[in-house]
């Protein structure tokens, strides 16, 4: 009698859901025609409930030792994974939400553009959860594909496409090197299956590993940093940002950079862990070369999406300095800061999105926050905030964030690394500074910014997320215990 092996289908129930989701809504939006107003904000709200759906079903799945391998040893699901696939989901409803009352301005607004965006969060949910370097890529591919599409979105605008090219031809060169890394992998290793790598490495560590080995692994490394946009590959970062309209900006911003990260930190710890010795100097240089330029790269810019785009190469660069250090508490303080920086870049963007100008369709120059504390003082606390926050400043959470960092850099020996970047957030602090020296001590211009939305009044759903990230950022010092906890089992799950 043949034994059939059926796979634990309860293990991608939150893929699934997404997946039901995103191909409902695409034939509700082809079949009745839906375009704007109305029927774009319905599409937006589905998709964002079935984020929220996934997230429960992710978050009952938490407990302890938690280790579940199906689908013939390809899908992966422990507490470090559910915890990356909680934030990416948060982090995609958050920007699917706070861009609601931005789309028609932006060109946008299509139902296409939710379902894009539930299906990059499909696909970095996948590639979270492979234990295996071949379905890694098709959830690498299935979220690139749909972010190219995302960042061309409104074709009529000449930057828009010229920014969705420039992305696509270097994602398109990300891809092949990523590829060419697995096939020389493979070939010299004899498999792409995590635990498998494990052990050939870890029998290899008696005769050395081969040669090819290691070059394939330079090859994914480089993928990996063009992803999170790290030196040297971060050279499509501003132009994006600047170019694609600001809804995409802040998905690109958010939940694939959380993605990514989760992601180049689980291949450095898991299965290329016993190759520390061979990886290791490449990362110091990225994240030295990424807090150096990012910090510099910054000072003179004006266009405020530009000059995020420079600050999130230097904050990548803080994250790889962690993973550099090889260490639990390296990984501790990456996975901390992955959290806090989600939630600085998503309260920054929410406040960009609750404004706009009277003469123009968007406002791009820092000189246009001028006078914002006397329009609108509220946001204008909010925005300061989030600002001294990137820049490091205590008590908020980007200071505890770059603190665990710089003492697991210190802890692994990599003093004068920690040191760098302590440097660079002082000469990064200035553009931050500048930002709030905009808002509270630069002249009000006869057009000032207005809130966003018909009538002032600003949608909802961004006002709660805007809320959200600021509590989270403003009180994260009262009581951090209850996250570090989280993340501590996270790392255990990571480790082992």
């Amino acid at each position: 009698m043949l034994d059939f092996y059926l796979p634990n289908f309860s293990l991608i129930l939150p893929e699934i859901i997404l997946a039901i989701t995103a191909l409902g809504l695409l034939l509700d939006g082809v079949m009745t025609g839906a375009e704007k107003g109305v029927a774009v904000r319905r599409t937006a709200h589905v998709a964002i409930l079935s984020m929220i759906v996934a997230g429960v079903f992710l978050g009952a799945s938490w407990q302890v030792d938690l280790r579940q391998v199906s689908f013939n040893g390809q899908f992966y699901l422990d507490n470090y994974v559910i915890l990356t696939k909680i934030l990416v989901l948060i982090g995609s409803s958050s920007a699917l939400a706070m861009s609601l009352s931005n789309l028609q301005r932006s060109a946008i607004e299509r139902f296409e553009f939710p379902i894009l965006g539930l299906l990059a969060t499909l696909g970095m949910m996948v590639m979270l959860s492979s234990n295996d370097l071949l379905p890694l890529f098709m959830g690498l591919e299935l979220q690139g594909l749909s972010l190219y599409i995302l960042a061309g979105l409104s074709r009529d605008r000449l930057s828009v496409s010229e920014a969705a090219l420039k992305y696509f031809v270097l994602g398109a060169l990300s891809t092949g090197l990523f590829l060419y890394g697995v096939s020389l992998i493979y070939g010299f290793a004899g498999t792409t299956n995590f635990d498998t790598l494990t052990a050939v490495f870890r029998f290899g560590a008696v005769d050395g590993v081969s040669i090819g080995v290691v070059i394939g692994l330079v090859f994914v490394i480089a993928s990996l940093a063009f992803k999170v946009s790290t030196v040297p590959f971060h050279m499509w970062t501003p132009d994006v940002y600047q170019g694609a309209a600001t809804p995409v900006t802040a998905f690109l911003a958010s939940a694939p950079k959380i993605a990514a990260l989760a992601l180049f930190l689980r291949l450095m710890m898991d299965p290329f862990q016993l190759l520390f010795e061979q990886w290791q100097q490449i990362l110091i240089v990225i994240a030295a070369g990424s807090m150096i330029l990012g910090a510099f790269a910054a000072l003179s810019q004006t266009d405020l999406k530009r000059l995020l785009a420079y600050s999130s190469i230097g904050q990548m660069g803080y994250a790889v300095m962690g993973i550099a250090a090889g260490t639990e508490e390296g990984a501790r303080g990456v996975i901390l800061y992955m959290i806090i920086y989600a939630a600085m870049i998503i309260g920054v963007f929410a406040c960009i999105l609750h404004l706009k100008s009277r003469s123009r369709q968007t406002f791009n120059d820092i000189s246009d926050l001028s006078g914002l504390s006397q329009s609108h003082p509220k946001l204008a606390f909010v925005l300061s905030t989030f600002m001294f926050s990137m820049a490091g400043i205590p008590p908020l959470a980007g200071f505890f964030g770059k603190l665990y960092i710089f003492m697991s850099a210190i802890e692994a020996g990599l003093t004068w690394l920690a040191i760098l970047g302590v440097l660079s957030s002082v000469v990064s602090a200035f553009y931050y500074l500048r930002i709030v020296k905009t808002i509270y001590f630069d002249a009000l211009p006869e057009t000032p910014l207005v809130m966003a939305g018909s009538g002032g009044a600003v949608a909802f759903e961004n006002t709660i997320v805007l809320n959200g990230a600021f509590l989270f950022t403003l009180l994260f010092c009262v009581y951090p215990q209850g996250l570090l906890r989280i993340v501590q089992e996270a790392v255990v799950a990571l480790m082992n």
